[in-house]
């Protein structure tokens, strides 16, 4: 009876992840098609971070190519469809997020950790003449 049930589990477990397909690999239409694949081109993969739907290959992404040509051919707009997916993933989902007080942080935390390495940087090699002019000093 135990083998069984475990039997049972595994097969469930098995089956799961075939049933996360929501929607079509290419829409049949040829101009929603295209609007499919621009409309990936401005997204972001949640699980590569750099690179966009449409060039990522984990798994995820796939899932979000077929959930966004699924609401493309149930006649959601392009904004439609973005404003769905920020909804459930929020503003990094998008390839260029807008600049308001939530994507601070990715528009400007490059900057500041640039800034911050000059910063250490400067600070190290000021420090590090200051100890050769003192140790020149004290050799003569």
């Amino acid at each position: 009876m135990k083998a069984l049930f475990l039997i049972f589990v595994f097969a469930i477990v098995g089956i799961t992840p075939a049933s996360a397909q929501t929607g079509p690999e290419k829409l049949a239409n040829p101009v929603l098609e295209a609007r499919a694949v621009a409309l990936q081109k401005e997204l972001r993969c949640l699980v590569c971070q750099g690179e966009s739907l449409d060039a990522s290959n984990a798994p995820l992404a796939d899932d979000l190519r077929r959930l966004l040509r699924a609401r493309i051919a149930a006649g959601d707009s392009d904004d439609q469809v973005k404003a769905y997916l920020v909804a459930r993933y929020g503003k990094f989902i998008l390839m260029n997020p807008p600049l308001d007080r939530d994507t601070y942080l990715l528009w400007f935390g490059p900057l500041a950790v640039l800034l911050a390495g000059a910063s250490a940087a400067y600070l190290v090699m000021r420090r590090a003449a200051a100890r050769s002019r003192r140790e020149a000093g004290t050799t003569k």
